[in-house]
């Protein structure tokens, strides 16, 4: 569905389960950069109306998956840990074309979020189907769903918004980047890492 060009090894999972409190407290923090997000693309874009409507959604449904994460680790006995930077997230920041103009700024802010669901949903996938911990593989499949409708969203405004044809150009720019990204990546347990 995402066209992903190196996907994860499952093995990852491996070193997933050997820090369960460290992926679900990374995983609460990207939720929280997710609703952030969103809100920064609705502030710089207000008379966007659809995309605002739709974006104050995302953003919603991002904090109320950062509760349910944090529920979760709540339920567990743990404590939700500080804030965890996400290096790759860094590097795919990097390649925003900056410089260009308001809207080709826009597409890629948008394209950026799209590949950032894209990989979330991807990772959840794995983690739905190979950890062995029951809860949290029914709670990763869940959210697997609705990552795949905010990757859809993001990308669609991308399209809208973009010139015709350009936008799946550079998409396709995104995931070879992302590619070569990710591939320094699946050694942690985090949810990018």
């Amino acid at each position: 569905m995402f066209k992903l060009k190196l996907v994860t090894d499952p093995r990852w999972v491996n070193v997933v389960e050997g820090n369960l409190p460290e992926i679900l407290t990374d995983h609460a923090w990207c939720e929280q950069k997710a609703a952030s997000n969103a809100i920064s693309l609705i502030v710089g874009y207000p008379g966007k109306s659809g995309m605002v409507d739709k974006l104050s959604e995302i953003a919603r449904e991002e904090l109320q998956h950062f509760q349910q994460v944090h529920e979760m680790i709540l339920k567990r006995g743990w404590v939700l840990g500080p804030e965890r930077k996400d290096d790759y997230v860094n590097e795919l920041y990097k390649f925003i074309r900056k410089g260009s103009g308001k809207q080709e700024y826009l597409v890629d802010r948008l394209l950026f979020a799209a590949m950032i669901e894209a990989r979330s949903c991807e990772r959840f996938r794995v983690l739905s189907e190979h950890i062995q911990d029951e809860e949290l593989a029914s709670f990763y499949r869940d959210l697997m769903v609705s990552e795949a409708n905010h990757y859809t969203v993001f990308l669609g405004f991308a399209r809208e918004f973009g010139k015709e044809g350009n936008v799946d150009d550079r998409w396709e720019e995104w995931l070879a980047y992302e590619a070569e990204v990710i591939s320094r990546y699946g050694k942690t347990e985090r949810v990018h890492g």
